[in-house]
């Protein structure tokens, strides 16, 4: 029998030292970035887009090739996807320049549209072997922070230029919602320091509440995974926000675990949300969910009263596509779960806000 809930990790070693500076932000504070600047033509009443995590492969180059040509080929029916949100672990092991072109550049090619990203802990580490110095997310933020968009050198002359983010960790704004991009660093369980502990406060509290607003975060805080668990630290991070700042998100999404789970909380206000893993973007190792009869794993903690998880797909990699719309004076999150191999969703849940 398998976890309905998250799990603890019995006995993780504290590698909290792994923990990265941030390089310096390409935009100025508070870093946000309108959708209409980059794609001018957007929706007000609809937007459609796709999200996936932990797309990186060091080998079978198929599994992640599969899950970009399943989205590329929702291009070709009604009502195509505007972008993709990456969640990061976009190269793997460690984020170098050298990986981009093989990991990034020429497995997403043909996808037609704009790619947003939020660095996952491979993108932030720094190869202690390698033969270049570098700092920690400089080829990320090539790829993804600058100040125009630009040919990147190491991309092995792709049609695709840099993204023009303005900071590692940022916002989207967009006409129907308001998207958070955090960077959770390094450890294996997050990590996010002072500075930008303040800057979530701010952009929850500055969140226009006519639009949906969704948080995104490479460190799942929820997970019944074998490999990682759950992370208390984000856990409690992200509560003690949602308390300062008086507001919580209408929905979380995470990478690094590499499967599906969507779980649920229930608040004391009678209010749900959804927080959803969906980490198996195409990295060769799927992470199964934790048998309940396996004595490395407890469900028991204060942190985890009130959450459920509700669906999961942990055999098989996948992608996300979210649909907004307007509807009854509110906005609407239509979330879709896809499988590389199947032509129907395997989960969807929806998200309304009125």
């Amino acid at each position: 029998m398998k976890y309905a809930t998250p799990v603890i990790k019995k006995n993780q070693p504290d590698d909290s030292y792994k923990y990265r500076p941030v390089p310096k932000p390409k935009g100025g504070y508070p870093y946000r970035l309108l959708l209409s600047d980059v794609m001018p033509d957007v929706s007000e009443d609809e937007l459609i887009f796709h999200m996936a995590g932990d797309t990186g492969s060091v080998r079978r180059h198929e599994r992640q090739q599969g899950v970009i040509d399943a989205m590329v080929s929702q291009y070709q029916a009604a009502g195509r996807p505007a972008f993709l949100y990456h969640l990061g672990d976009i190269v793997y092991h460690y984020g170098e320049e050298s990986q981009y072109q093989q990991q990034f550049f020429k497995p997403f090619e043909n996808y037609p549209a704009p790619i947003f990203a939020i660095a996952g802990n491979h993108d932030s580490d720094v190869n202690p072997d390698s033969a270049a110095t570098y700092q920690s997310l400089d080829a990320f933020a090539k790829v993804f922070c600058t100040g125009a968009s630009q040919i990147i050198a190491f991309s092995g002359n792709s049609t695709r230029k840099s993204m023009v983010q303005p900071h590692i960790y940022w916002t989207l704004n967009t006409p129907l919602a308001t998207i958070i991009g955090m960077h959770s660093n390094v450890p294996k369980y997050g990590i996010v320091d002072a500075d930008q502990r303040a800057w979530l406060v701010n952009e929850l509290r500055a969140a226009d509440t006519n639009k949906m607003l969704i948080l995104c975060v490479h460190h799942a805080p929820y997970s019944a995974d074998i490999n990682h668990g759950a992370s208390l630290y984000m856990i409690a991070l992200l509560e003690e926000a949602y308390r300062e700042a008086g507001i919580r998100p209408d929905a979380v999404f995470s990478g690094h675990v590499h499967n599906y789970q969507r779980f649920s909380k229930s608040y004391a206000d009678g209010t749900q949300t959804p927080y959803i893993v969906a980490g198996a973007g195409g990295f060769d190792e799927l992470h199964s969910v934790a048998d309940t009869s396996d004595q490395m794993f407890t469900p028991d903690s204060p942190l985890f009263d009130g959450v459920a998880l509700e669906n999961y797909y942990d055999d098989q990699h996948g992608f996300l596509k979210i649909t907004l719309t307007r509807q009854n004076g509110g906005v609407k999150l239509a979330g879709e779960y896809y499988a590389t191999g199947r032509a129907e969703a395997v989960d969807s849940f929806t998200v309304f806000k009125g």
